[in-house]
């Protein structure tokens, strides 16, 4: 699998990385419901094995479980990823999670994250969200000390501004940005990604799948069974009216899909990654059968004319 430079790194890493916000589980907030601690690791192995060369996780998934499963899943291993890890998210005994970016907090969280993910170094470490955004300088200044220090190598954003990441740029560079970005959520195309291109700043794009709605394997059924405390139970994306039209978009996908002898996924994903800005994207997986769908994106490509006919649905059916 071919490599792309992150941003200002010398991170060289695949067109699309292992996420594991879903191997965190459920049982809070942002959970995704029951999972299978040993399915998890294994699809992670497997995502490794077919030459997936990073893994993206954060702290806050599944509190700490998710980082603890990558540790397990690597354990062994030869040859290791490059693990990138998000702060700034923290929780209570309750279980209740905000937002802090005191650097007592993140000096805290950065060594919580070393110790699940039993390692040294951190490859990327992230600010998760600019929140409480009066902190902003605190915290990337706080991340810049650690990458000094050694403890992490490079370091970026997610959920940014152009005007949050001119902030900490006067701080210190910055080496990534992960934001939200696919054919439902294309915002950043406009202004967001002709910045980073400007100035050198990596990107990994999060949910090209929409967080598996694009997969061609969600209906209607499905979404109605999903478990309590899955976030996507409560997600606009997933009710009425916009899933009416996102399950058409799917149907659109599963045309250029068939062509190829790929899943919608893959389509979805090739869609947000044939764009110049666009660095990598990460890419979740609860099954090892599951990373075989969507393997096929990283060297897939689509021709002008099934852009456009995609693209062209979108308009007709903004």
């Amino acid at each position: 699998m071919k490599t792309r430079q992150l941003g200002n790194t010398d991170l060289q890493i695949t067109p699309i990385g292992f996420g594991s916000w879903a191997v965190g589980g459920g049982g809070y907030q942002f959970g995704w419901g029951p999972q299978d601690d040993e399915q998890s690791i294994a699809a992670i192995n497997h995502a490794l094995d077919l030459g997936i060369n990073w893994i993206d996780t954060a702290a806050v998934y599944g509190l700490g479980h998710a980082e603890e499963i990558v540790a397990r899943a690597l354990e062994g291993r030869a040859e290791r990823p490059y693990i990138f890890t998000k702060c700034g998210r923290v929780w209570n005994d309750r279980g209740e999670i905000t937002g802090n970016l005191k650097a007592r907090s993140i000096r805290h969280e950065c060594e919580n994250s070393l110790r699940r993910l039993q390692t040294d170094v951190i490859d990327l470490y992230q600010i998760h969200w600019p929140d409480p955004d009066p902190e902003i300088e605190e915290g990337w200044a706080t991340i810049a000390e650690l990458k000094k220090e050694g403890k992490v190598r490079s370091i970026g954003v997610s959920n940014f501004t152009i005007s949050q990441m001119r902030r900490a740029m006067e701080i210190a560079p910055i080496s990534s940005l992960q934001p939200q970005f696919s054919l439902i959520k294309p915002d950043i195309e406009k202004d967001i990604l002709p910045f980073c291109q400007e100035h050198t700043i990596g990107v990994i794009v999060y949910s090209p799948m929409a967080s598996g709605l694009l997969t061609g394997s969600m209906t209607r059924e499905r979404i109605a069974k999903l478990p309590d405390d899955d976030w996507r139970k409560r997600d606009p994306e997933f009710q009425e009216p916009r899933l009416s039209h996102n399950l058409e978009l799917v149907e659109k996908l599963n045309e250029v899909a068939f062509m190829h002898n790929i899943t919608p996924g893959a389509v979805a994903i090739a869609w947000a990654l044939q764009h110049p800005g666009v660095t990598a994207a990460i890419v979740g997986a609860r099954r090892p059968e599951q990373v075989d769908g969507i393997i096929p994106a990283a060297e897939f490509r689509l021709t002008d004319s099934e852009t456009a006919e995609i693209e062209g649905f979108l308009k007709e059916h903004p």
